[in-house]
């Protein structure tokens, strides 16, 4: 990558930074949408499904794609705020997170790390998050809360062809709810929520939609989430790797969060022809230490009894999301015309604890007191895009979408190392810079795309489409202090790329309800400049090449006429190409193409609703993800290897059954996901000393819930992992260059929040 920059007083100091996890690195949109592949918590439904995955308004059975969508009601009957709480609704889709709103996004196993994204997110018309590899987009996924919002739709497989960059997985894409003209409506939200061992967490939200009149109306929501700790510093006394003897602080609860925004817009809709949308989404998260554990580095069993991590110096990790739509429809009558323009920020600031692993060494090296030690680190990124596309109306032959796309993305990634006197927050003045490195990068692209669907008879269809794409990259780094070298600014980083990406997919309807279907698509993630040492070799790239994908799916989506049985399935094989994989030069960390993969699997959904207010999804996932070479050295995997975190086998289960009650209406209901054994992170000494990459264990996770709902009024309870399964989430690396990073040799793994029991109450108008 980019900024993992050279400290010349050590090694050991560029392997802090190398192992700071992925751093510096024609029915309206909002109708109801219980998905055919997931409908936990929706009562029965005799509507079709409604998707606008091809940017334009279909029903789901006839997009002939794998799609997994998520109704509003059947994430709010779940508690479902974030990626976490909604996983199981998913097929095929995993997470490699330890800290809220820093998660990495993997569907259909196309994961080697690094920092730059795979799955694209869009919250409406606007792609959020960072398409270049200079600004951390991999590992920055927006993850936005769910109140009020239509459907979340999912799309596996590349993307490339209608989405663009950085969608080589798939896409996961926020649909909102739009303001209505016709009604007033209120609600508000309130519950409080214990964890097992740890604080309480309570939440609330609230929304409003005025008509302002015939033409205009105003939809405004609001929320704010509480979620207590539950891991805690022990304490922990080792013996660094400079022979200084460390002890951890005591502290219970260290990692609770918070999560606050809201979400506003006006819509102008003077015809039925014409229609102008202004929204504006804010979200802040502040978490406080990662939700990390201390565990062995062999069996990942958590150590010491009880779920700890050995804490320092105070951590915390600060993410602001803005973004600003104008959305125009016009209908000329023989096409729609579609324009959004947006602009988003993504800021991260957080504080690394790295006293274990450099307190001692700074200590020697620079004859300074103890001290705690830490890592800041800023992540900026700014974002312009703008998208023009006309769409046909309906036809019986032929149906066609073109447009074009510009994005302007300006990012900054700054670090800075500081110390500071133990178990406070004074900072230790040294007559010079300890050390401190920025990276400021531009990316630009332009775009031009089609889509048509040709209709052969009533039966068979034909979809096919494509896209060109032209970025420019430019990047310049500078780095200051006696742990950075003074390493001069190099401000004439520059790279270019030129990508064409294309979809084809015939399918054949068997009946009104039921259809066949095959795709082929090619998606691609940009490259870009490499960050190198002025002392590295002649032959070190200055940049990086895109790479790319080539997916080959079959698939079957049938229900019966009356909605009672509903079967989505879809296989896949994948040629990932030219993958962009991290690796260190001269303490640099750059990425470089090198090596392949394939992944071959399938998704199936079931959904059954035997009898009305009763219905049960089964999702499964098969993955065969692995490498087909081997990756450079550092990087620690090897031809044959599985990709991280990507499961072979994943299952979940969701059933809810609701009746009538006179003017009430009791639900109750439950959700089961299994997740089979995983690899990890590569990691290239485990590999070294046991010939093969670290398994992460099996766990299952089982949710309960029940309710009444009075109309106007509702009461729910549930309790999420109700067998307090330790899941573990991410694994890190043990050591940097030689030197631990936790003590007792201990492995920091991303751990699923234990058992927890809450309730809340609904009331609208």
């Amino acid at each position: 990558m980019t900024i993992r920059t050279a400290f010349l007083l050590s090694s050991a100091l560029a392997g802090l930074v190398a192992a700071v996890p992925a751093t510096a690195q024609s029915a309206p949109e909002n109708a109801p949408a219980s998905s055919q592949a997931v409908t936990p918590g929706a009562s029965n439904s005799d509507s079709d499904i409604i998707v606008t995955a091809q940017k334009r308004t279909q029903t789901l059975i006839d997009v002939p794609q794998s799609i997994t969508v998520v109704s509003g009601a059947a994430l709010e009957r779940q508690q479902a705020t974030s990626f976490q709480d909604y996983l199981n609704l998913v097929p095929g889709l995993q997470l490699d997170q330890s800290t809220p709103g820093a998660g990495r996004l993997i569907l259909r196993g196309l994961n080697t790390g690094g920092v730059a994204s795979t799955v694209a997110v869009y919250v409406d018309e606007t792609p959020f998050g960072s398409s270049s590899a200079l600004v951390n987009g991999g590992v920055l996924a927006g993850d936005f809360d769910t109140f009020d919002i239509a459907r979340v739709e999912v799309l596996r497989g590349p993307q490339g062809t209608l989405y663009g960059a950085s969608s080589l997985g798939g896409l996961l894409k926020f649909v909102s709810n739009t303001p209505d003209t016709t009604k007033v409506e209120g609600r508000v939200r309130a519950g409080i929520e214990t964890t097992d061992g740890g604080d309480l967490s309570y939440h609330g939200n609230a929304l409003i939609n005025l008509p302002l009149g015939d033409t205009l109306a105003l939809r405004a929501s609001g929320f704010y989430n509480k979620v207590g700790g539950w891991i805690d510093s022990i304490g922990t006394s080792a013996v660094d790797g400079v022979g200084s003897t460390q002890t951890a602080d005591v502290a219970k609860n260290i990692n609770g969060s918070k999560s606050y925004g809201g979400r506003a817009s006006l819509l102008f809709k003077p015809s039925d022809t014409f229609d102008l949308r202004l929204t504006a989404h804010i979200q802040n998260i502040r978490a406080d230490a990662p939700s990390i554990v201390e565990s062995d580095p062999d069996t990942l069993q958590t150590l010491y009894g009880r779920e700890t991590q050995s804490q320092f110096a105070n951590q915390f990790t600060n993410i602001d999301y803005r973004l600003y739509n104008g959305l125009l429809n016009y209908d000329f009558g023989f096409a729609k015309l579609t324009a959004s323009s947006s602009y988003s920020t993504q800021n991260q600031t957080f504080r690394q604890d790295a006293t274990f692993n450099l307190s001692g060494l700074v200590t020697a090296a620079l004859g300074a007191p103890a001290n705690d030690f830490v890592l800041d680190q800023q992540t900026n990124d700014r974002r312009f895009t703008e998208e023009v596309r006309l769409a046909s109306g309906k036809s019986d032959l032929l149906e066609w979408l073109v447009g074009g796309y510009y994005t302007n993305e300006k990012g900054l990634v700054s670090q800075n190392f500081a110390a500071f006197t133990p178990n406070t927050t004074t900072p230790i003045a040294f007559p010079f810079v300890l050390g401190q490195v920025t990276i400021r990068s531009k990316y630009e692209e332009y775009a031009g795309f089609a889509n048509a669907t040709l209709h052969l008879g009533r039966r068979f269809d034909l979809d096919f489409g494509g896209r060109y794409s032209h970025n420019d990259q430019t990047a310049s780094q500078g780095a200051d202090g006696v742990l950075a070298g003074n390493v001069p600014v190099n401000s004439n980083l520059r790279s270019s790329d030129n990508v064409f990406t294309y979809s084809i997919a015939p399918k054949f309807k068997i009946s009104d309800r039921a259809s066949i279907y095959a795709r082929v698509a090619r998606g691609y993630r940009p490259g870009g400049p490499n960050v190198i040492s002025p002392t590295a070799p002649a032959d070190t790239p200055t940049s990086f090449a895109p790479d790319t994908v080539t997916s080959y799916e079959v698939g079957f989506k049938g229900e019966t006429a009356d909605h009672s049985f509903a079967l989505d399935i879809a296989g896949y094989h994948i040629d990932w190409n030219n993958i962009q994989l991290l690796t260190v030069v001269n303490g640099f960390g750059i990425n470089i193409n090198g090596s392949s993969a394939v992944s071959d699997g399938g998704e199936v959904t079931a959904t059954f609703r035997p009898t009305r207010g009763f219905v049960t999804s089964i999702n499964g996932a098969y993955t065969r993800a692995r490498l087909t070479g081997d990756a450079p050295p550092l990087t620690g995997g090897l031809k044959g290897d599985r990709l991280p975190f990507t499961p072979p086998y994943s299952v979940s289960v969701n059933s809810d059954y609701n009746w009538d009650a006179g003017s009430a209406k009791p639900y109750v209901g439950g959700s089961l996901r299994f997740l089979s054994k995983q690899n990890g992170n590569f990691d290239a000494d485990y590999r070294a000393a046991t010939g093969r990459q670290r398994t992460v264990p099996s766990y299952v996770v089982v949710d309960l819930r029940a309710g009444v709902d009075f109309g106007r009024f509702g009461l729910e309870l549930f309790a999420r992992n109700l067998t307090n399964d330790e899941g573990k989430t991410s694994t890190g690396p043990t050591t940097a260059n030689g030197l631990p990073l936790n003590p007792n040799g201990a492995i920091a793994t991303g751990v699923i929040r234990p058992r927890t029991v809450g309730a809340a109450i609904t009331a609208s108008f």
